[in-house]
């Protein structure tokens, strides 16, 4: 490979995935390197991902975002977790909270714990133990800066653009409207050198981050880097997406209601709801997914529906040569964990801890790729689980999902924790071991065996351990306002 050095970053496209990457890589690395970033004004953002998960408050950090400030920009409201529909039974009910469930000790975790409680006939729900599902159910939400509440935003994904758009370029990003026409490269290494606009215009660099969406105009349609399809197991292709007004208070989670071609969701914001209905275009076509989701959505529709086709799966290499890709020309695997605004983060993040300012190695190539490459699958693996893991015969969809072959990674966590009750999480995977018990629990799995560690205490005092987890949660919710009311108080917009 090259050596050449890098100091000019030319980011292509802009939206969420071109604008956190430039503000990211200013503050952190400013006065080492030049940044230009090059977008239309004629090209949208996509717009689905409208909700985050908790790292996203990390990363603000990272940045220096003062949240109340991000808050009033982008009308963002508060999310403690995702409330699932109809996705094991219909009529069935689970929600998948942030933050930690219970109390682990270093021997077991607390799900070994409540069903040792369970056996003995006490305990009540999995989710009794969890101050976020608590406070959900409650539609309550408050934050400090000794808050124990895990929590995460819905956002307006175009304000977020424009929002870190207003951090990046003051602090030194240059934007370059325009559209790119074409891509040039060095004959001899493949290496993109420059981007030459409609305008006429060559805007060189050294390290190119593709930014293009789905289009991947640098990572695929120059350098055909090739795409991974895991559209076996996640067969779902495309989504209506609808705006409405909101009817009441907006809840501080997420819906993610199944349907029998897909599921749909409702993220509230402060001014509007977003809706959304996936669907596999197998069993649905696109006119009655936009009838569907315009009969269930509530409130009314701000514009006519607007259908996105996608396909899930991965880049084969999300860094090739000189071009790392970023967003939706990485790879997509579902709206349904929102985890598409985070795996731009955690690649700018990475793409910042080992920036090649004396070239582009091989080694260095290829630990970004590993490592983009497990965390893609560890996350596709647990949005399969949602699918795998029902008991819906009403739709050939879901006869389809229940009876599909899995990838042996999922398989091989399915079967330890309904054997043992045992979840884990890898060093650099995402979901944690809370996230993998709500979802697999939610969806029907009773362990068959858990840890007997639990049977070492006197029921009494289990009994009273458990009451006295309640008696927490319960007298944290009595402190907290409803969410609505916390919103408007903290930076209603």
């Amino acid at each position: 490979m090259a050596a050449q050095m890098v100091k000019r970053v030319v980011i292509a496209g802009g939206g969420t995935a071109g604008w956190i990457a430039a503000a990211a890589l200013i503050k952190q690395l400013g006065p080492l390197i030049d940044v230009t970033l090059v977008e239309s004004d004629e090209i949208g953002t996509v717009g689905v991902g409208e909700s985050t998960i908790p790292t996203t408050r990390a990363f603000h950090g990272f940045l220096g975002i003062y949240e109340q400030a991000f808050v009033r920009a982008t009308t963002s409201t508060f999310k403690l977790g995702i409330e699932f529909e109809n996705w094991n039974r219909i009529g069935d009910k689970y929600f998948h909270a942030f933050g930690s469930v219970g109390k682990s000790v270093w021997m077991a975790d607390f799900q070994h714990f409540w069903l040792e409680a369970k056996r003995q006939g006490f305990g009540g729900d999995y989710g009794d133990y969890s101050l976020e599902q608590q406070a959900a159910m409650a539609g309550k939400f408050a934050t400090s800066d000794q808050a124990a509440i895990g929590y995460a935003y819905h956002l307006d994904a175009t304000a977020y653009a424009k929002f870190l758009r207003g951090l990046a370029e003051p602090a030194g990003v240059k934007r370059i409207e325009g559209k790119i026409e074409q891509v040039e490269q060095d004959p001899e290494t493949g290496f993109v050198t420059a981007l030459v606009l409609q305008s006429g215009d060559r805007i060189e660099g050294d390290l190119f981050i593709d930014c293009t969406g789905f289009r991947a105009l640098l990572i695929e349609q120059t350098l055909k880097t090739g795409f991974d399809d895991w559209s076996e197991w996640l067969s779902t292709n495309a989504a209506a997406v609808v705006q409405t007004t909101s009817t009441g208070p907006a809840r501080p989670y997420t819906r993610a209601i199944a349907h029998e071609a897909g599921w749909r969701w409702q993220i509230p914001l402060q001014h509007r709801v977003g809706n959304g209905l996936v669907y596999c275009s197998d069993y649905m076509s696109d006119d009655e997914a936009s009838a569907k989701l315009l009969a269930d959505s509530e409130g009314e529709a701000l514009f006519e529906p607007r259908l996105l086709r996608f396909k899930a799966g991965a880049r084969k290499q999300a860094w090739n040569k000189n071009v790392i890709a970023m967003g939706l020309s990485s790879g997509f695997i579902e709206p349904l964990e929102s985890t598409s605004i985070h795996l731009i983060k955690i690649a700018v993040t990475r793409l910042i801890q080992s920036f090649p300012f004396s070239g582009v190695t091989e080694s260095a190539v290829e630990r970004f790729n590993a490592q983009s490459r497990k965390e893609a699958e560890h996350i596709r693996d647990f949005i399969i689980l949602h699918y795998k893991l029902t008991e819906r015969d009403d739709s050939p969809f879901w006869r389809r999902c229940r009876d599909m072959a899995i990838p042996d990674s999922l398989a091989e966590r399915i079967a330890l924790f309904r054997d043992n009750a045992a979840a884990y999480q890898g060093a650099d995977e995402m979901f944690r071991i809370d996230s993998w018990i709500m979802v697999m629990m939610g969806q029907g799995i009773e362990p068959r065996a858990y840890h007997h560690i639990a049977q070492m205490m006197e029921p009494a005092k289990l009994k009273q351990a458990l009451t006295d987890l309640k008696s927490g949660i319960a007298a944290e919710l009595t402190r907290l306002p409803q969410h609505q009311q916390f919103v408007e108080s903290y930076a209603g917009a």
